[in-house]
C-alpha cells in the first residue's frame, strides 16, 4: 500500500520517486521495450543491483572481516562501474552482469532465484545509458524513519496493464488490504499464497503485522517500523513466516525483488503448481496459520498432473475448485483464510463444485462471504468474484453474507475515484457479524436445504423487511371515499360549465 501519511510533507508522492518511475518507463517505451512485464523485469535487475551493492558497502564499511560479494574478479559487476559507461562497453558489462551474476559466491538464495536464467533485453544503447542514468538517480534511502523503496517499486508495479495469461491479472491493492484485514493475521503466523503474483498479499500481511506491532504515535508520523515485535519474533517474520508460489518464472522474480525491498529478503518464493507438484513427504505437507490468496480463474488443468490426493474426492480439472481444495487441506488447525473466488464456486451444481462447497463448510466454519461488483478487477476481466473467509475448526455453524455495490472506484474499466464505497461497513460490521442493508446471516441448517450455495440472493428475501398493508375492507372503504371526492369535484365543474 502505498505510503499516504505525511511527515513534515513528505510521503511517497511528495518524494519524486513517483515521477522518476513514470520517467523510467518512458525512456524504456521509447528505446523499444513495449511490454510492461519486460520494462519491470528489467528495471527489477538493475535495481537489485544497486541496492546489492550499496548494502555491500555499508557492511564493508562497518565490519573490516566482511567477505565482500564484489571483489576480485566480481567487482567489474559492482553498480558504480555502470554509470561511467557508455555505447557498447555499457551493454556488454551490463549483459555480463545480468547474465552470470546468479554464480556470485556470496550471493542469496533470493539473489540467485533472481538472476536465474536472466537476460538484458534493453539493445537500444543511449536508452540503456538512460535508464543507468534514471535508477542511479533515484533517491532510495530512508527519510524521517520511512523508506519509500517498497512504495516506489509498488507503483511501478501498477505499470502492469495487461492481464496475464490462464486468468491471472494483479488484484486491487484495496481489495488486498481488505481480505488482510478480515483474517487479520499475526506475528508467529507462518503466511502462505500459493498462487502469489507479484506478492501484494504477502506484503500487506507483513505490512498489517507491522502496523499493529509499532508505537500509535510513531503510526501518526508516518512510521511503520514493527518496533514493538519481540527480536523472536522479528526472526520468524522475516526466515519462516512468509510463503509464496507461482507458476510464472517473471511473477515469482518480480515477487522475490518486491519482497526484498519490503525487508523480507529470505522470504521462501518457488516456482511451482501447488495443484500438481507435490512437497515433501505425503500430502498436504507443511501447513499454514494463514493463506491468502487470489489463484487463477479458468484454464483447466491436465489430469494426468494433477495431484491424486488433492483430486480424489472432486475428480475435476477446474483450477478454482482445486485450489479451494488445496487451501482447506493446507490451513493447519485454527488457521485463517481470505481467498477470492469467482461466483461460479458459489453456485455451480457439478458434484466437484458441491463437494468442494460441503467439504468447506464441514470441515472449516466458514464465516462469511463477501460479494463483488463485477467490475472490481476491470480493465484485465470483468468476470463477477467474491471473497471467502473461513477458519480451519469447523463445521460451519452460520454464514456472515455481505453483498458489496462499491468499492470506492467506478465500475468502468477507468475504474475513477468515486465516493460509493462499501469496505468501511464491511470493516465496522466485520467483528460482530452485524446484520444491514447489505449484510445478513444465515445458518448452515438453512444452507443445506439449498444444496449448500453460496449465493446471497438464494437467502436474502427470508430477511425481507416486514411491511404493514391496511386490510381488504379498509382499502376497499379507501376507495370509496376517493370515489366520493372525485364524485363532488365533478358536480362542482359541471356547475360551472354551465354557466358559461
Amino acid at each position: 500500500m502505498l505510503t499516504e501519511t505525511k511527515t513534515n510533507g513528505s510521503n511517497f508522492f511528495s518524494s519524486g520517486l513517483r515521477q522518476k518511475v513514470d520517467q523510467l518507463m518512458n525512456i524504456l517505451w521509447a528505446g523499444g521495450v513495449n511490454n510492461p512485464m519486460d520494462s519491470i523485469e528489467q528495471c527489477s535487475y538493475l535495481l537489485f543491483l544497486r541496492l546489492l551493492t550499496e548494502k555491500d558497502e555499508t557492511l564493508a564499511a562497518l565490519d573490516k572481516k566482511y567477505q565482500r560479494i564484489f571483489s576480485g574478479k566480481w567487482s567489474r559487476f559492482a553498480w558504480g562501474n555502470f554509470v561511467t559507461l557508455t555505447g557498447d562497453s555499457l551493454f556488454n558489462a551490463v549483459r555480463d552482469a545480468i547474465e552470470h551474476l546468479h554464480e556470485l559466491p556470496g550471493l542469496s538464495e533470493t539473489g540467485r532465484t533472481l538472476f536465474s536464467r536472466s537476460t538484458l533485453k534493453i539493445y537500444d544503447r543511449p536508452t540503456l545509458r538512460a535508464v543507468i542514468q534514471a535508477i542511479h538517480e533515484m533517491d532510495l534511502a530512508a527519510h524521517d524513519g520511512i523508506d519509500f523503496k517498497g512504495d516506489m517499486y509498488e507503483y511501478l508495479l501498477s505499470k502492469l496493464a495487461a492481464s496475464g495469461t490462464n486468468g491471472q491479472f494483479r488484484t486491487p491493492r484495496h481489495i488486498i488490504d481488505l481480505i488482510v484485514a478480515l483474517v487479520n493475521p499475526q506475528p508467529n503466523q507462518r503466511i502462505c499464497d500459493p498462487a502469489c503474483g507479484t506478492a501484494g498479499f504477502l506484503i500487506s500481511a507483513f505490512t498489517h503485522i507491522l502496523r499493529q506491532k509499532t508505537k500509535p504515535a510513531d503510526l501518526k508520523r508516518g512510521i511503520c517500523d514493527g518496533a514493538l515485535l519481540k527480536p523472536a519474533q522479528w526472526k520468524f517474520l522475516e526466515e519462516q513466516a512468509i510463503t509464496g508460489f507461482d507458476n510464472d518464472a517473471n511473477m515469482v522474480k518480480i515477487a522475490i525483488l518486491n519482497l526484498y525491498l519490503h525487508q523480507l529478503e529470505k522470504a521462501h518464493i518457488e516456482m511451482m503448481n501447488p495443484l500438481t507438484i507435490g512437497f515433501a513427504g505425503n500430502y498436504p505437507g507443511k501447513l499454514y496459520d494463514c493463506i491468502l490468496a487470489n489463484p487463477p480463474f479458468s484454464g483447466k488443468v491436465q489430469d494426468e498432473s494433477i495431484l491424486a490426493d488433492l483430486n480424489y474426492q472432486l475428480n475435476t480439472r477446474a483450477t478454482e475448485l482445486l485450489f479451494l481444495k488445496w487451501f482447506i487441506d493446507h490451513l493447519a488447525p485454527g488457521g485463517h483464510a481470505g481467498v477470492i473466488v469467482p461466483n461460479g464456486v458459489l453456485f455451480g451444481s457439478t458434484n466437484a463444485a458441491r463437494t468442494v462447497r460441503k467439504i468447506l463448510l464441514d470441515e472449516c466454519d466458514l464465516q462469511a462471504v463477501v460479494t463483488m461488483p463485477s467490475g472490481i478487477f476491470k480493465p484485465y476481466a470483468s468476470v463477477a468474484t467474491a471473497i471467502l473467509i473461513f477458519q480451519k475448526n469447523g463445521p460451519t455453524k452460520s454464514v456472515w453474507f455481505y453483498e458489496m455495490t462499491a468499492d470506492g472506484y467506478s465500475l468502468s474499466d477507468s475504474r475513477t475515484s468515486v465516493n460509493e464505497n462499501d469496505i468501511p461497513d464491511i470493516l465496522q460490521k466485520w467483528p460482530n457479524r452485524e446484520e444491514g442493508i447489505h449484510s445478513f446471516k444465515v445458518s448452515r441448517e438453512e444452507m443445506a436445504e439449498y444444496d449448500d450455495v453460496l449465493t446471497p440472493g438464494r437467502y436474502r428475501e427470508k430477511y425481507a423487511e416486514m411491511v404493514d398493508h391496511n386490510t381488504p375492507v379498509e382499502i376497499i372503504a379507501d376507495i370509496l371515499k376517493s370515489e366520493e371526492q372525485i364524485t363532488k369535484m365533478l358536480h362542482v365543474l359541471q356547475k360551472q360549465l354551465a354557466h358559461k
